[in-house]
């Protein structure tokens, strides 16, 4: 027996949870319920993190949590639960299979089966956003190597256990070279380490492109947070609906499971809701858990249900269905097909499944770091290019002088373009003249002389050599 934390969340999140844990009752799996409450009445209670100390400590000590989808309210600056939830408990791994049900649910694409796994804490989803001008806000994407290393093996080692034949890289390296490019690199290292699995790459536009056309010729996908999270729901939606695909969320010691789609207020306590999402994750939670044969019992009698034409009002089409019910009846259906296997879908079979284990992240040596420079940022309100550098040409250093000056990266100092439309931030780039380390002294005043001609540095970032290796993007155009 398990003890698991379940929330209902919001919307529709009640119904659809209780009809996913009426269908676990009924196939015998062995769990016990904590039940917890998160989302928009948690929020709107004062408590602007939208769970309660309690609910953590429920989550922590019982590692597996089912959760059903929740509102974040709008405005008020509320922060997503879902995204605090996967970095705090370091759930580095999202797990989406995307699989065709056709000719039983409606489809493009009837040999779709793939399985897109997402890095689940890095990213622009860091949430690291400011203002900085008044024309310019700004938000970081943080890439680490630990944060590579670790979902890319998750890849290769899930399509080990899972007898996947190839797991395919998307990233946009040709643009976002050193964040990017460090996602593509480890994925290139790793790949070496699995010889019998085929690997490639795609530029995440032309890989969307194609995913969007034929599907069939991808199998796992591996890709940073924002990229995932546009793509798997995109495959979701063309496998069939977003409405039926649940995803896991894994790491080192704790795991969450949930639909992917969100809680749906509009139609919330109209009993028209498909459980299937909050379904599959609760058949990936079953199987996480070694209750393996119950999770296939499940997913067969769900299958039952799809090919007999059963279906909710989100998926239900003249001439394939053959009989439309809510959120209830739906879920009867399901439990009467019990024990049965589906008759013209390939019946699912997780007896033999392996649990994915990926070794713990081991540190590298330390890289020799060498300062070479720093951008600053100003906020300056003048248009003329070569004003702005003219001034900053002053502020000089023995090793430190002005070498470039961009506007929304693109170079406008020296010799820019009259047709560069700037806005008020401008990256000013001082670097070595000499090919010398510059030490943080020669920064402080270089900032300090700015300071005294009244230029607003709003933020600062130092240019590294690592073993030797420029560590910082040119600008477009240098």
């Amino acid at each position: 027996m398990h003890k698991i934390t379940i929330a209902k969340g919001d919307g529709i999140g009640p119904e659809i949870m209780d009809a996913t844990l009426e269908i676990l009752k009924a196939a015998g799996a062995k769990l016990e319920y904590d039940e917890i409450q998160i989302g928009e009445q948690v929020y709107l209670s004062g408590n602007t993190s939208g769970i309660s100390t309690h609910a953590w400590k429920s989550i922590r000590e019982n590692k597996v949590y089912l959760k059903a989808p929740i509102t974040t309210p709008q405005g008020g600056g509320y922060k997503s639960l879902n995204v605090t939830t996967r970095k705090a408990l370091g759930l580095y791994a999202n797990v989406r299979p995307c699989k065709s049900y056709a000719p039983f649910v409606r489809t493009k694409h009837t040999d779709m089966d793939i399985v897109i796994i997402r890095e689940n804490e890095e990213d622009l989803y860091a949430g690291i956003e400011h203002q900085q001008t008044n024309e310019v806000v700004q938000c970081l994407k943080l890439i680490s190597r630990p944060g590579c290393e670790k979902i890319v093996r998750y890849a290769f080692e899930y399509a080990k256990a899972n007898g996947r034949k190839r797991v395919t890289c998307f990233t946009k390296d040709n643009i976002m070279k050193q964040t990017d490019g460090l996602f593509r690199s480890v994925f290139n290292e790793i790949a070496a380490e699995y010889a019998h699995i085929e690997n490639d790459h795609y530029i995440i536009d032309i890989g969307s492109a194609r995913l969007a056309d034929t599907p069939e010729i991808f199998d796992v996908i591996v890709t940073l947070n924002l990229y995932g999270d546009v793509i798997s729901d995109i495959a979701a939606q063309i496998a069939g609906s977003v409405g039926l695909c649940g995803s896991s969320n894994i790491g080192d010691q704790c795991a969450m499971f949930e639909a992917i789609h969100g809680s749906a207020p509009d139609i919330a306590g109209k009993d028209m809701a498909n459980p299937s999402g909050l379904l599959n994750g609760a058949i990936m939670m079953l199987n996480h858990l070694g209750q393996s044969e119950i999770a296939t019992n499940i997913e067969n009698a769900w299958r039952c249900t799809m090919e007999e034409g059963i279906h909710t009002a989100d998926i239900y089409k003249e001439g394939i269905s053959t009989k439309k019910v809510g959120t209830k009846e739906f879920t009867q259906a399901v439990i009467a097909r019990l024990g049965k296997t589906p008759a013209k879908l390939k019946p699912a079979d997780y007896k033999a499944d392996k649990p994915v284990s990926v070794a713990p992240y081991k540190k590298r040596p330390q890289a020799k770091k060498v300062l070479k420079g720093f951008d600053a940022f100003v906020d300056w309100n003048g248009t003329d290019a070569d004003d702005l550098g003219g001034r900053l040409s002053q502020i000089t250093t023995e090793n430190l002088k002005l070498t470039m000056i961009t506007n929304r990266g693109i170079k406008v100092w020296p010799n820019g373009f009259d047709e560069t439309f700037c806005t008020d931030h401008w990256r000013c780039r001082f670097s070595t003249s000499n090919g010398a380390e510059v030490s943080k002294d020669e920064l402080m005043a270089v900032m300090q002389k700015a300071l005294a001609m009244d230029i607003d540095i709003v933020k600062t970032e130092n240019l590294y050599e690592f073993d030797g290796k420029p560590a910082f993007s040119l600008g477009q155009g240098q």
